[in-house]
């Protein structure tokens, strides 16, 4: 205590930041110098408890979750491999595709709606499990190899102590000599879950190695996640206790349809009548020295939807959300201010998206599921042992953005594929999709058209070839074809300029 108080003496004679000065305006300000780890261990299941009765009882939270966890996934975070040799990526992939409804231990959905579970939780709790689970080969899977998700409470917080040797446990996960993550020390049973008949408090060791640990740390060093409502919760709880109250006053001020002022009785006990019931047309007669009034409804006044409005900005950035996402409300905004606010929450989600969903998450289980893929036989990939690393390389597509100004954006980006600054591929990777797929999808679709004559593009577009005017691509069509298209159908053939002299 006394270095603290030398320390602001000197502070105050020195002077320079206003922001560590401890004079009238920041007197009250007294910010905690405990490291994350300490406040998470502290209020960590607080803070998630609160956000998840948010979710479940209040629109503005569910809002707001289900915005990032659609943005985030949409329909699914998906793989595409960069194998060289196209029957392989085409089997990988097709094998793929079928392990991913049987993805999850539950059997409640497949991989990506894993991946929406994952994002939704991370929002939610900061943190979420997910245990590896290895199958026999029995249990009929396609690859012997399922997910199973645990929240964050099943980690315990207050699990810290030092093991025998150089290792330790803290906040729930075993860290070796060095700081390498061992293992993760779970709860058998949810320690709200009263419908689980397991021994509650008791706990399992589970190697890291079967454990991917998604989160979004917030600063160096930090173990453990923590909510995303964090800097919202205050506001969001408040702000429901206020409109509750508000709905309250207007609800109390509606039942009273009018008040009878009578002379004061002779016999201040006796029973009054019954109350006057009013009817639409109805002609009242009242007795002398009656008065009839009806109350002045209270109004919220003009500035309820201001505040509401600021409280609500407030929240959405605090969540990371913009204003139209959290309420729904669009008429708020312009189409310049919206397009504004969408691209950088699109950014924002991007940056989420690969990393760390991707990079947690999404390739840890590509990692091992080819393992066990070609361990198991369900995959043959010659070689695998010595080029592992060539064979699991491969690009996450998320799902593509949906265009704000679909002419425009479209416009846009042909003209740059025709001027060289971006490439078909990056341009379907960026919507999701597998250009290679796409490039036979079209070959496929082509040789289909000209079987049956027909030709769906659109005359002078870029997927017409060169001088092909009518739409015919008859570089597509391929040798003995093409030159018997030249030869039957006169109306292509170019006049020679030498006929116009």
């Amino acid at each position: 205590m006394a270095f603290e108080a030398f320390r602001q003496r000197l502070g105050s004679i020195i002077g320079g930041f206003d922001a560590a000065q401890a004079h009238r305006r920041l007197r009250g300000f007294r910010a905690s110098r405990a490291h994350v780890n300490t406040l998470i261990a502290a209020s960590g299941d607080t803070i998630t408890a609160r956000a998840r009765w948010l979710v479940r009882n209040n629109g503005y939270a569910a809002n707001a979750v289900e915005s990032f966890a659609s943005n985030v996934v949409g329909d699914g975070i998906k793989p595409s491999s960069t194998i060289a040799d196209a029957a392989k990526k085409e089997e990988l992939q097709a094998l793929w595709l079928a392990w991913t409804d049987d993805a999850d231990a539950e059997g409640l959905t497949d991989f990506y709606g894993l991946q929406r579970r994952a994002a939704r939780e991370v929002f939610l709790s900061g943190e979420v499990f997910v245990r590896i689970r290895p199958r026999r080969a029995e249990d009929g899977l396609t690859v012997p190899l399922q997910l199973q998700m645990l929240p964050a409470e099943m980690l315990p917080l207050d699990m810290n102590r030092t093991l025998p040797g150089a290792g330790l446990i803290r906040q729930g996960i075993e860290f070796d000599g060095i700081g390498r993550r061992v293992a993760y020390h779970f709860l058998r049973r949810h320690p709200g879950d009263l419908t689980d008949p397991g021994l509650s408090g008791e706990t399992a060791r589970v190697p890291a190695a079967d454990v991917i640990h998604v989160l979004d740390p917030v600063e160096a060093g930090q173990l453990r996640g923590v909510s995303r409502f964090a800097a919202a919760i205050v506001k969001l709880f408040t702000l429901d206790l206020y409109d509750d109250a508000e709905l309250e006053r207007k609800k109390i001020a509606a039942m009273f349809a009018m008040f009878i002022t009578s002379p004061a009785p002779e016999t201040p006990l006796e029973p009054t009548e019954e109350d006057l019931e009013v009817e639409p047309g109805q002609v009242v007669r009242l007795d002398p020295g009656e008065d009839v009034s009806t109350p002045a409804t209270p109004d919220s006044g003009g500035t309820y939807e201001l505040f509401q409005y600021r409280t609500l900005l407030q929240i959405g950035a605090a969540l990371g959300i913009p204003y139209g996402y959290l309420t729904g409300d669009t008429a708020k905004g312009n189409f310049s201010n919206t397009r504004i606010s969408l691209i950088e929450f699109r950014r924002r989600i991007s940056a989420w998206q690969h990393g760390v969903l991707v990079f947690q998450m999404c390739r840890a289980v590509w990692t091992r599921w080819m393992d066990v893929a070609v361990l198991s036989g369900a995959l043959d990939l010659p070689g695998y042992d010595s080029q592992r690393r060539q064979y699991q390389a491969c690009a996450w597509l998320p799902t593509k953005w949906d265009w704000i100004d679909p002419m425009k954006d479209a416009s846009a980006e042909i003209l740059q594929i025709e001027a060289g600054l971006k490439s078909r591929t990056q341009a379907l990777s960026e919507r999701g999709y597998d250009a290679e797929q796409v490039d036979r999808e079209i070959a496929a679709e082509r040789k289909r058209e000209l079987a049956l004559g027909l030709d769906f593009r659109r005359p002078g577009s870029p997927a017409q070839g060169p001088g092909d005017a009518k739409g015919n691509d008859n570089a597509d069509q391929g040798g003995d074809a093409a030159d018997e298209d030249k030869a039957d159908d006169t109306a292509d053939v170019r006049p020679d300029p030498k006929d116009k002299q």
